[in-house]
């Protein structure tokens, strides 16, 4: 059956940011397929909460509560998955974000905060997982990149710049790692997390975004979780190094900052 190339039964799936939003539906979407999760942020309350949906579905859910930007925990999240499920089969690299600002309101401090968060924890915790995947006879790893890693806008140098390095690090280690372990990314449009709740409740600024999306909505983050799961899965076996944009269509940004000019 095709549908069997979908499943994950047996498979240890480590998600980052997996307390909300995208993480949490990634997790979830992981679960329902047959995984046992790993879930990692830092807000030990909703990781909980996670956790009993991914047991009310059967696999088992290891909550690890821990900042991954401060990549010296990642190490323990490794060694806390091994010594407790016995090994890595996925890595779905969510954890990340940044505030857009003007270009002369961005510190050389911001600029690089944003490229660790998004990238340095990525590279980290698939270079330590790495060799677990290798041990089971190879695996998968799913970066959440961005829309924003290829479109151009004002204000987003920072979030840009280290999601469009994500996007490429997805493609060199793809090449590094192949043809035992699969890496690719998925470019996320405007999806309607809490990431997005500060304009979100402005009606107006919504109706804009929606306007201005070909599907006409907003993405969920089942769309995102979907997307994953295919990647992370059998069905998606001859797919690496490439970026699936799940962004509603669009080429161009849906939300303007409408910064003025210099």
């Amino acid at each position: 059956m095709l549908l069997d190339r979908f499943s994950l039964k047996g498979r240890v799936a480590v998600v980052t940011g997996a307390g909300r939003g995208i993480g949490a539906a990634c997790a979830v979407a992981m679960a329902e397929a047959g995984a046992d999760v790993v879930l990692a942020a830092r807000t030990k309350e909703q990781l909980d909460a996670v956790a009993a949906t991914v047991q009310e579905l059967g696999p088992r859910a290891l909550v690890v509560p821990c900042d991954v930007s401060d990549t010296s925990n990642l190490s323990g999240l490794v060694e806390q998955t091994i010594g407790e499920l016995g090994r890595i089969d996925i890595v779905v690299n969510n954890a990340g974000g940044s505030m857009p600002q003007p270009f002369l309101d961005t510190s050389e401090r911001a600029f690089e905060g944003a490229f660790h968060f998004n990238v340095t924890t990525a590279f980290t915790l698939t270079q330590l997982a790495v060799p677990h995947m290798l041990e089971v006879g190879g695996g998968s790893v799913v970066n959440i990149s961005s829309a924003m890693g290829r479109l151009t806008d004002r204000g987003f140098v920072a979030y840009g710049t280290a999601k469009g390095a994500l996007a490429h690090m997805t493609r060199l280690l793809a090449m590094d790692l192949a043809p035992k372990i699969r890496v690719n990314a998925i470019a996320v449009g405007s999806v309607a997390t809490s990431a997005l709740e500060i304009v979100l409740t402005n009606d107006a600024i919504r109706e804009e975004m929606v306007a201005k999306t070909p599907l006409k909505r907003l993405g969920d983050p089942t769309d995102i979780s979907l997307a994953a799961l295919y990647l992370a899965s059998d069905a998606g076996s001859y797919i690496t190094g490439k970026v699936l944009e799940v962004d509603g269509g669009i080429e161009y940004p849906n939300l303007a900052l409408k910064l003025p000019d210099l």
